[in-house]
């Protein structure tokens, strides 16, 4: 099930793409699904790896680097080199638990503000690797939490339109220089 795919977990002065940033219109675009997993499909997923590498992140979808395609890679443990990331072509989540549970969340996207969201625990989720093969998985806790952040990307959805705590959305946004009228609430 992990990656194929070889990294170092290293960071890299000039990583190979530019991570776009809330207010970008690239981030609020659906992505479309990838019809074909190749070679093309496998290099931007290794040069999103490096750039979430080098950017301390868990997790990155391909929106945030400007590529309009259902590709996310994630990679809880970066700091053990022997853990491979997860790379989800085209994920679809088929279950999640009753059972939900609030913890803090951060984005590459929106660098500096981390603020409480809320989650199911676990999930069930149907992707392709990167190798084209269906898959499916189950996650639990930060791993879960991680696909769930990301995959919300791939339909223009960033973590901050789920907070539910209005005031400190709005003083974290303020104080990293975002606007508030960037986000893009969703309720229930």
């Amino acid at each position: 099930m992990a990656a194929t795919i070889q990294v170092e977990k290293t960071k890299l002065k000039n990583p190979p793409l530019d991570i776009h940033t809330l207010g970008d219109r690239v981030l609020r675009q659906p992505a479309k699904r990838v019809a074909k997993v190749d070679n093309a499909l496998r290099d931007l997923a290794y040069d999103m790896l490096k750039t979430m590498y080098s950017s301390d992140g868990i997790g990155l979808a391909a929106p945030q680097v400007a590529v309009n395609k259902q590709l996310i890679v994630v990679d809880t443990d970066p700091e053990n080199a022997a853990a491979p990331p997860l790379i989800l072509v085209n994920p679809k989540v088929i279950r999640t638990s009753k059972e939900q549970c609030t913890d803090q969340e951060g984005c590459l996207s929106i660098p500096g503000v981390y603020l409480d969201v809320v989650r199911p625990t676990a999930i069930e989720v149907s992707f392709k690797d990167e190798n084209g093969r269906p898959q499916k998985m189950q996650a639990a806790d930060l791993l879960a939490r991680c696909i769930l952040h990301e995959m919300d990307h791939l339909t223009g959805v960033m973590f901050v339109d789920r907070v539910n705590n209005q005031l400190a959305l709005t003083q974290e946004l303020q104080k990293n220089g975002f606007s508030a009228g960037d986000v893009k609430a969703i309720t229930g």
